[in-house]
């Protein structure tokens, strides 16, 4: 399983209604991939949802000493063949995160993601929680 930005704060935040989901699906995972821009692009979302910076960055500390969560560190390479797939995409809102995303997807024949971003179907993957 692929593990986005939004699935990261879902896991996080026990007040939100897919908090519940999120936990049982990064449970029940085979496995647990996520790269380094979500990572960074979680901690701006959790600071404007108003998490603290302390606990945001603990949560960031436990995610890279989760020996079970695999993290892809994005890149001259990377960046610059998801810069290609976004220019080749141009009817699309896709973020620059996100075409890593789906890039590091293909490449590990991943299909499902945790997250909320209906991108993700967009681009043939599956959503695994409630937008």
């Amino acid at each position: 399983m692929f593990i986005d930005t939004s699935g990261f704060l879902c896991f996080l935040d026990d007040r939100d209604f897919r908090h519940e989901a999120a936990s049982s699906y990064f449970q029940n995972a085979r496995s647990r991939l996520t790269h380094s821009y979500v990572l960074t692009e979680l901690v701006a979302l959790a600071a404007s949802r108003g998490f603290s910076r302390k606990i945001t960055l603990g949560f960031l500390s436990e995610i890279f000493n989760d020996p079970r969560i695999e993290i892809v560190w994005a890149d001259d390479y990377l960046t610059e063949i998801a810069v290609d797939f976004l220019t080749k995409r141009m009817d699309k809102s896709w973020s620059l995160c996100d075409a890593v995303s789906f890039l590091v997807m293909d490449d590990n024949a991943i299909t499902d993601a945790l997250t909320t971003d209906h991108h993700f179907e967009q681009a043939g993957f599956v959503r695994l929680l409630e937008g």
